[in-house]
């Protein structure tokens, strides 16, 4: 991942609130830090190859439990 800015257009640029700005900058930390983290797990099966199946969770084990934290982040609609 690249820390450089984007390259400036020659167009007027709308700047952002300072709280915004930092939002978004916050953002972008915790992006990069998840495509480290990939990155790293990526390059772990490349030097060490595939996990053993029983060491593995199944995929809808990982779906259930990423829909109920979803599900407990947002209260129901009535």
């Amino acid at each position: 991942m690249s820390e450089k800015p984007a390259p400036v257009t020659t167009a007027a640029r709308q700047q952002l609130e300072p709280a915004a700005a930092d939002a978004v900058r916050a953002y972008a930390a915790r992006t990069r830090e998840n495509a480290d983290q990939f990155a790293a797990v990526l390059e772990d099966i490349a030097t060490n190859g595939l996990p053993a199946v029983d060491d593995c969770t199944p995929w809808e084990e990982l779906r259930e439990a990423h829909l109920a934290r979803l599900s407990a982040q947002r209260p129901a609609v009535a």
